[in-house]
């Protein structure tokens, strides 16, 4: 399940690059929570703080306890990171989106599927696993959230497959994705096509012989050679 993770933040009462610059330098994140029936509020969050939440993060589906500081008072927010913007250089995070969720209402994330173990056509006869499904969408509380779902693939022979009605969902978890799809399976080993080249290499360079031009004797073989030689001149 997805570990409920407390998060300071404090109210960000301007906007505009003047007031990012400024949160930057002070060593902040600007930040933005939005959904449910409250109205959307602009924040900032401490850089060490959100950087370290998402280094010890195991899925994409982070749930956040946020404690928003408001001169002087103190109110909580639940929510989702929902979207988070990277430097392109570096990877530095620049910019946090959060949207709010309620501990009693169902909520919809996607969430990655994950091979476990390695599959007997695989370990055993050289085949290949494709995953066609590398998310799941789900409904669920917040609680019941899972970081990721994994798959035990191990059982899986050549051609065999895993579709989404398979999967063991954790309980409270629900999925009205198509039961029918597949989201593994092992395909037989592609077998390695010979190439021109290997096939020239294989038989041997071909000798071609040069073409002697029309009434021109050809030479005569060595032995042939020495038998003329040795054979004595006609008498007259």
């Amino acid at each position: 399940m997805a570990k409920q993770v407390k998060l300071s933040a404090q109210l960000r009462p301007s906007s505009g690059r003047s007031a990012v610059k400024k949160i930057k330098a002070q060593g902040a994140v600007p930040a933005v929570i939005y959904g449910g029936k409250d109205k959307p509020q602009t924040l900032q969050v401490n850089s060490r703080d959100i950087n370290t939440l998402l280094a010890h993060a195991v899925g994409e589906n982070i749930l956040v306890d946020l404690e928003i500081s408001d001169s002087g008072k103190t109110t909580n927010r639940l929510a989702l990171i929902q979207e988070i913007q990277h430097a392109p250089l570096g990877g530095a995070v620049l910019h946090v989106d959060f949207h709010s969720v309620k501990a009693d209402e169902i909520l919809h994330a996607h969430i990655p599927i994950e091979p476990h173990g390695e599959s007997v056509g695989v370990r055993s006869y050289g085949g290949i696993l494709d995953q066609s499904l590398r998310r799941l969408d789900v409904a669920c509380l917040p609680k019941d959230l899972p970081e990721i779902i994994r798959v035990d693939v191990s059982a899986l022979n050549i051609g065999d497959s895993i579709h989404v009605k398979d999967i063991k969902l954790p309980e409270g978890v629900t999925s009205s994705i198509d039961g029918d799809l597949t989201v593994f399976h092992v395909s037989a080993p592609v077998a390695e096509e010979v190439k021109p080249a290997e096939e020239a290499a294989a038989t041997g360079p071909e000798v071609i012989k040069e073409k002697k031009p029309e009434g021109e004797a050809a030479a005569p073989a060595a032995g042939d050679k020495k038998a003329a030689e040795k054979k004595p001149a006609d008498k007259k």
